[in-house]
This record gives C-alpha cells, structure tokens and sequence, in this order.
C-alpha cells in the first residue's frame, strides 16, 4: 500500500488489524513492514497498538530515530533481512493525552497539516514510540512547514529551529511526575535513548522497559537553549545543574507550550503522559 498523504498509514494498519479480526486464530498473524520515517512508523503503530500485529521498519526517512535506537541498518536490503528474520518483541509506548480547551488549537493546526482527523479519537490521545518534546522543540516542530520539509529534508528542522530560537520567549510549565512536582520551560519525554538522530537524551531509556525518562530544561534564556542542545551534542547534559532527569511511569504537565511527539506536531498542553507496557509487537 503507498501513502498518499498524512493520515493514511494510520488508515490502512487500522484497515489491516480490523481484517485480522475476521480470521480465525488458526492462521497466521500478518506482519506489517513500514518503510518511511518515524512519523510513518508512529501513525503504524496508532493503528495496530494491543492488536498483536508486528511491525517492521525500512528507514526511508529524514533522522531515522527508531532505525538507529534498533541497530538498524540504512541499506535496504539488510534492512529487510531484519525486517523478514529479525526477532519479534514485545516494547511499550508512550500515551499523550491533551486536556481541556487545548484540543481545538491541535485540531485546528492538524487541519492545517491535511492530517486526517478520522485517524484521532475523540479524547485526542495518540501513542508515540520515541518521545515527546514539549517546549522548544515542540515549537520548533509546529513552525516545520510540509512542503520545505518534502524537498529540504533536515533543513526544514534547522531552518524552523533557528526561527523558534530567534523568537524564544516560553512561559513556565509544571511537571508533575509520580506526584511530585517540578518546574521548567522545556522537556523531552523519552520512551527510547535515541532522539534526532545518534544522540542520548535519555540514555538509560529502553524500549522493553515499562517506563518514560524525563529531561526537563528548567533555563529561560537563548543562551540556556544553546548549552543544553550543546551538551546533548557532546553527551553531557545530565551533569547541568539546571535540569531533571527522572524516570516516571506518568507526568501531567501544566502551563502554555507546544508538543512533538515521534518528530510531528500534535497540539499544546496541559497534556498528560503515560507509559503503556507491552504495547506493540517489533521486529527488532
């Protein structure tokens, strides 16, 4: 099947899970193999998340976050050794749900983006497998424009990032975090090591593991944004004395901000995000 625009891998792995509904148990469980990006994988894994349909990857995309977190080459035809042979396991998810008057400004943005709002249930939560960002990068995904990103690739990121840093002026949000409280103005919520590539947020995160990592940034400034994306680049980030790094099976965050999760924009908080055990079965 070949996507047309966004929303449609959703569509057809939800088209695929209900067919396998209708056979009986006696025969064999498809395998769905998803070649694209991790915004390809994410809408996968939204339409065959606790369906017991395995997923496999060929990484066709722009940073190839999942590829690299799952060892997985970027040669296709190795890529789809593993995809063909590799071991099916069980991994957990992320759950984001937005609260209150929020929901209108992410349908109204996912509107813009030609999102297909039948692949959303009504509560607007989504799975992610990566991460969320909330804050700067979450701002800086939202000012990603579709068609720079289709022909630019990377750049489109680089170009909205320099945008959002240029303009950066957040207000100050809660982390609540197992019912314990802590403040900041950006965050990643890792549910993998991995993020924009090669580097580790959150290097202790494991995809097996039934549980999230928080980073929270708790630096205002312009400069602040450069010192944390710097340490990330140089591995050092959890030294800083003005952030938090926790493991957490559930935070709800308060305040005004922008999210990414799995790479594409999904809307603002206050949201509310949970690790789901055994979520989805992967080709690893």
């Amino acid at each position: 099947m070949l996507t047309g625009k966004k929303g449609d891998a959703e569509l057809f792995s939800k088209e695929i899970s209900k067919d396998q509904s209708e056979i009986p148990d006696t025969q064999p469980v498809p395998l769905i193999i998803a070649a694209g990006g991790d915004g390809t994988y994410n809408e996968v894994i939204n339409g065959i998340a606790y369906t017991g349909i395995p997923m496999a990857i060929l990484p066709l995309g722009t940073t190839n976050v999942l590829a690299r977190e799952l060892d997985i080459p970027e040669v296709m035809e190795k890529a789809l050794d593993i995809a063909l042979g590799g071991k099916v396991q069980n991994v957990c998810l992320g759950k984001i749900t937005l609260r209150e008057h929020k929901i209108q400004d992410s349908i109204s943005k996912i509107q813009d983006s030609n999102f297909e709002l039948r692949t959303l249930n009504s509560e607007l939560s989504r799975y992610f497998l990566l991460m969320a960002g909330i804050g700067f990068d979450g701002e800086a995904v939202y000012g990603i424009k579709s068609r720079i990103k289709r022909y630019s690739g990377k750049g489109a990121y680089i170009w909205s990032g320099l945008k959002t840093f240029m303009l950066w002026n957040p207000d100050k949000l809660t982390f609540n975090i197992d019912s314990r409280g802590y403040e900041g103005y950006s965050a990643i919520i890792c549910n993998a090591a991995k993020y924009a590539g090669h580097f580790k947020v959150a290097p202790d995160a494991k995809l097996q593991e039934p549980s999230l990592y928080a980073f929270i940034m708790q630096g205002r400034k312009r400069s602040d944004i450069v010192r944390y994306v710097s340490g990330i680049i140089r591995g050092n980030h959890l030294k800083f004395s003005d952030m938090t790094y926790r493991k957490a099976e559930k935070i709800e965050i308060n305040g005004k901000a922008c999210i990414q999760i799995d790479g594409d924009y999904f809307g603002k908080t206050p949201a509310t995000i949970e690790i789901v055990p055994d979520a989805l079965k992967l080709v690893c």
